[in-house]
């Protein structure tokens, strides 16, 4: 094989481009910082262990966990701490667990919470999501308008509640 186009082992290699940030404020939950700096903990310790190996050809895995480091010291700079328990319960904020029923009858739970925290299958939802922009500010037996691509849906708001799992 021609050496013409295979790079010299050099041992070097340039840092990988870092993970996209988000240009919304970066609001988070109490659970949601202490997840976010438990997960930094877990990526340092995996460095750590990788930079400890006795071989170390392959430094891809390296160059992951430190651009993963990046994103997550530069989300925990940017973390902007709202505690649910601090806003009443009068009307839906940041934070909240909201219960709405559907025009089918179904009631649904959702909770506004921060963008690293989101998770859809555990009715997570970020504050800038089109649900969340419906749901925010209003209060018990309000009708919102969720606008989504499959067509708009009416919920109506039945109860608002702090997390008990901060």
């Amino acid at each position: 094989m021609s050496r013409a186009f295979v790079k010299e082992d050099t041992n070097d290699l340039a840092p990988l481009p870092d993970l996209p940030v988000s240009p919304h404020p970066n609001y988070v939950t109490p659970r949601g910082l202490a997840a976010l700096q438990a997960r930094l903990l877990v990526v340092q310790a995996e460095l750590a262990q990788l930079r400890a190996r006795a071989e170390r050809l392959d430094r891809l895995p390296e160059a992951a966990a430190e651009r993963d480091i990046r994103y997550l010291e530069a989300r925990l700079r940017s973390a902007i701490l709202i505690d649910p328990a601090s806003h009443g319960t009068t009307e839906v904020a940041f934070g909240h667990r909201v219960t709405v029923v559907d025009e089918d009858g179904t009631e649904l739970v959702y909770e506004i919470t921060g963008e690293d925290e989101a998770d859809a299958a555990l009715g997570r939802i970020a504050p800038q999501s089109p649900l969340a922009r419906a749901l925010i500010g209003a209060r018990v037996g309000d009708l919102v308008t969720w606008r989504r691509p499959a067509g708009a849906v009416e919920l109506e708001i039945l109860k608002i509640e702090v997390p008990d799992d901060p």
